[in-house]
């Protein structure tokens, strides 16, 4: 295994920007304990940066294998697998690299930093406590590059999205906001309580009696002149003599919940000097005091005073429950160029975790997206889709490791030699806490903070082979407004698995060329209108059996395709749009009737066993548009309420079908046909062009149906 130094340690190694030995990475691990001091210095880095690289880790990437990208997802079932993504695993770690150009040493400085979050129920009114899904191949994944799960789960830095804080502010602003006094302090619980069993009556009297001895003495003492006594406080210490607000009062502990509800009651309905408060005590707990109060107009002014302090410590706790997310509103607010590889998922993910629930649509995430970030690059794109940098990656995998070895060996190595030092590159310099390097070992990859600043030196190399110049480059211009990186900004991969892009900027869909796709099409063209989905078929069909029972019926071409979505789902992928229609009004009649000719159809062996249904392609968006996730794609119909068999769709062939038939019953109601329509023999209207989509038992029907009215 790897040893990893302590921080302390390795930044000692940095003495100064020019040291003769090569050290680990320098990088910034921010964690509970630093993250106000880290939040301070970032900062300022991404105010002075030209660009900012992240990247993220997250707990898993698909909650059921059926939910993983396929050739056959449209971009709207593409979005949909994205969100489910987003919305069920956790990002457990967040890097974030500022990148600057410095004109005096002719190289970008960056201070990559690595944070640890890990959301908690920091607020009483938080709800359910927050679950997320956990993939045992990328939980195997981190644990191989060394993640410190300890370090996330007790020192990981939590938040609140934007909505959390919304509805958290918006639940304090009710709760104080009653004019009525009472329903604020708890008291409107117990206006109507009665009393029945004898433990809370004995429990009443007792209370009743011990305050009454309370309040007696203390009214003696104020006639007589003398001070508050603290001779009440008992053994137990349930009942302790305090001063609240320079009143006096009792601090009641130790009591059940059930025990001070009979409390309030006991003072509401017997003591009417005295008022009953829940303020906030010490380490946010709550605390129970009795105050002594002169006169109704002093219990007014003291419940105002402790409401609206009360409030402040309740908006207070929430801002102070923001966290990480501060992080997120500077990127934000300072409208960076931001950089990623192959992030439309980390994208996502930020939008769910920080903003609020990600939109239902494609179309609403990216008009929402580009409000949040304007300018977002994608490295994998960039890649892909400049000829210069295909050439200088020799055709190679685009993955970021492989990305940054070709591009940034010198960075990559920490080396200088003769050899890389012939190679043009640019320069770059890490900085952490004051103590800059240019000569490290390599970092820990798939370490969020390692990555990023690996990602912002792939964007550097890549602009320096686009002929940008940093050295003419105006520090006040925008680097995304560059013109040789105008047509890269916003620009990111829906779906790596066929080239789908989507603009950020304007919504459109495009795909990668065939010469910048390297991914091969194992599938010919596919036409959404011609898929059905399949399901709950026999286990041991396989997609060569299932094409064959349906090319028995309909021809040997009639099916492109046969796509195995997991083991109890296929899609199938007519020639033909309309025979979609045709399939699935074969299989509801041979499900419906269950006679011996329905055995003997070659379509028999497909709906053996009595549950395999089938849908068009809109249902299997619907499924796919549930929050629940079975592994097996036949269990997730059944869990979203699919009940049905098959679900018929109209063709167009049937509306022709319906809309002559409607014709034929218009001309029979029609007395104004008269001798005309007397006259018309069963020739003219079996030639009649309306009719030539009817079969011929309805046109022989609508005839003799028309000649018993004229009769």
């Amino acid at each position: 295994m790897k040893k990893r130094w302590p921080i302390t340690i390795l930044y000692r190694a940095f003495s100064s920007s020019t040291t003769s030995t090569t050290a680990s990475f320098p990088l910034k691990h921010v964690k509970k304990s630093n993250f106000d001091s880290a939040l301070s210095s970032l900062r300022h880095h991404i105010q002075a940066a030209d660009f900012v690289a992240i990247d993220l880790e997250m707990t898993g990437i698909t909650s059921a294998p059926w939910r993983d990208s396929f050739e056959f997802d449209r971009f709207d079932v593409r979005y949909l697998k994205v969100k489910d993504s987003a919305e069920k695993f956790a990002v457990i770690q967040f890097g974030v690299s500022p990148f600057r150009w410095d004109p005096l040493k002719q190289s970008f400085i960056t201070h990559p930093h690595n944070f640890f979050i890990f959301q908690r129920q920091e607020l009483p009114l938080d709800g359910a406590a927050y679950e997320f899904l956990c993939q045992t191949t990328s939980m195997d994944f981190l644990a191989k590059y060394q993640f410190d799960f300890n370090a996330c789960i007790h020192e990981g830095v939590s938040y609140l999205s934007r909505e959390q804080e919304d509805k958290a502010l918006k639940h304090v602003n009710s709760t104080y906001k009653d004019e009525s006094l009472d329903s604020w302090h708890s008291l409107k619980e117990i206006r109507d309580t009665h009393l029945f069993n004898i433990p809370d009556i004995l429990f009443a009297e007792r209370m009743k009696d011990r305050l009454s001895e309370w309040l007696g003495g203390l009214l003696r003492n104020r006639d007589e002149g003398s001070e508050v006594q603290p001779s009440f406080n008992d053994s137990k210490q349930q009942f302790e003599t305090i001063f609240f607000k320079m009143r006096p009062a009792i601090s009641l502990n130790g009591f059940t919940s059930h025990q001070l509800r009979l409390i309030q009651l006991v003072v509401r309905k017997h003591f009417k000097d005295l008022a009953y408060l829940r303020v906030s005590g010490e380490n946010s707990c709550s605390q129970n005091v009795i105050v002594y109060i002169e006169s109704e107009s002093v219990k007014k002014m003291l419940m105002k005073e402790v409401k609206d302090e009360q409030k402040i410590d309740a908006e207070m706790s929430i801002k102070a429950s923001i966290g990480f997310r501060h992080v997120i509103d500077l990127l934000s607010s300072e409208k960076k160029l931001i950089v990623g590889h192959n992030c439309f998922l980390d994208i996502a993910h930020i939008y769910s975790k920080f903003f609020g629930p990600l939109p239902l649509t494609a179309e609403e995430f990216i008009s929402s997206v580009n409000k949040y970030f304007p300018h977002i690059i994608d490295t994998k794109i960039l890649l892909n889709s400049n000829s210069i940098l295909q050439q200088r990656m020799k055709k190679s995998s685009t993955s970021l490791s492989k990305a940054f070895s070709v591009l940034c060996p010198q960075i990559a190595l920490g080396s200088k030699s003769t050899h890389l030092s012939l190679q043009p590159s640019v320069k770059v310099e890490v900085e952490v806490d004051d103590i800059r390097s240019s000569n490290w070992n390599s970092g820990v990859k798939h370490e969020a903070g390692y990555d990023a600043f690996m990602t912002g030196c792939v964007f550097a190399q890549a602009c320096s082979h686009l002929g940008i110049d940093f050295k003419q480059q105006s520090s006040s211009e925008n680097l995304a407004h560059n013109e040789k990186l105008r047509e890269h900004v916003n620009l990111l991969y829906l779906s790596w698995t066929n080239g789908e892009i989507i603009n950020l900027s304007t919504g459109n869909r495009t795909s990668e060329s065939l010469a910048s796709n390297k991914r091969k099409n194992h599938y010919p063209k596919i036409l959404f209108e011609c898929i059905v989905i399949v399901w709950g078929f026999p286990s041991h069909l396989k997609a060569w059996d299932i094409r064959e029972c349906i090319s028995k019926v309909y021809g040997p071409t009639s099916v492109i395709s046969v796509y195995h979505v997991d083991e109890t789902a296929v899609f199938v992928q007519f020639s033909r749009a309309e025979m979609v229609s045709k399939f699935l009004d074969l299989k509801e009649s041979l499900d419906r009737n269950n006679d011996p000719i329905s055995v003997l159809h070659p379509l028999a062996k497909l709906l053996e066993g009595g549950n395999t249904c089938a849908a068009s392609y809109e249902t299997y968006k619907e499924i796919c548009s549930s929050t629940v996730s079975k592994v097996l794609f036949a269990d997730q119909a059944k869990a979203v309420g699919i009940k049905w068999k098959t679900k018929l769709v109209e063709s167009s062939d049937k509306t022709k079908e319906h809309e002559s038939l409607r014709k034929v019953k218009a001309v029979n109601s029609d007395p104004s046909c008269g001798e005309r329509t007397k006259n018309k023999n069963f020739d003219d209207v079996s030639n009649d062009s309306s009719y030539s989509q009817l079969s011929s038992d309805e046109i022989i029907d609508s005839f003799y149906t028309r000649e018993a009215k004229q009769i």
